[in-house]
């Protein structure tokens, strides 16, 4: 059931038209740019809804690429940087957000922080989740360039 309504979200959102005075962003660094030190943020490709608990599934505001998962029980968030799917743990969060979420919420994992601030929206017409209609991840490591990637999607919850 849930499946479907992220199918029908996933298509309603791509077809409707964006707000014309939304700034296009730029894609992320990818592997071709030399000199650049940014982490490399890519698609993170199918993932399974939690057996327990809400998650949130967030994409690219461009391409509508998954780039990344945050589980609310598990306290994770699975991000794919330099082409390496990797979980982080949370690492501390604050204000209100909803299903199991923060508003802000911060994950850590070796030298990298990841920063997941984002919106949640509840609609009459999801039974079991919610819209993220905008948030963004912030991308830190030591001696690299920082990545703020604008990102929107949904929680599902079982």
């Amino acid at each position: 059931m849930i499946g479907l309504l992220f199918a029908a979200a996933l298509q309603a959102s791509s077809t409707a038209s964006p707000p014309t005075a939304t700034p296009q962003t730029a894609p992320l660094p990818t592997g071709g740019q030399s000199g650049s030190t940014a982490p490399m943020l890519g698609p993170i490709g199918k993932q399974v809804m939690p057996a327990k608990g809400c998650a949130a599934f967030l994409w690219g505001t461009t391409d509508r690429t998954l780039v990344a998962m945050a589980g609310a029980e598990t306290g994770r968030i699975r991000v794919a940087i330099d082409g390496k799917p990797i979980d982080y743990l949370r690492a501390n969060e604050s204000g209100a957000g909803g299903f199991g979420f923060a508003g802000v919420t911060t994950y850590r994992g070796g030298d990298l922080t990841i920063a997941l601030d984002m919106t949640i929206v509840s609609r009459d017409d999801l039974a079991s989740g919610a819209m993220i209609p905008a948030a963004t991840l912030r991308i830190d490591r030591p001696g690299r360039d920082t990545v703020i990637l604008p990102v929107a999607g949904m929680v599902g919850c079982t």
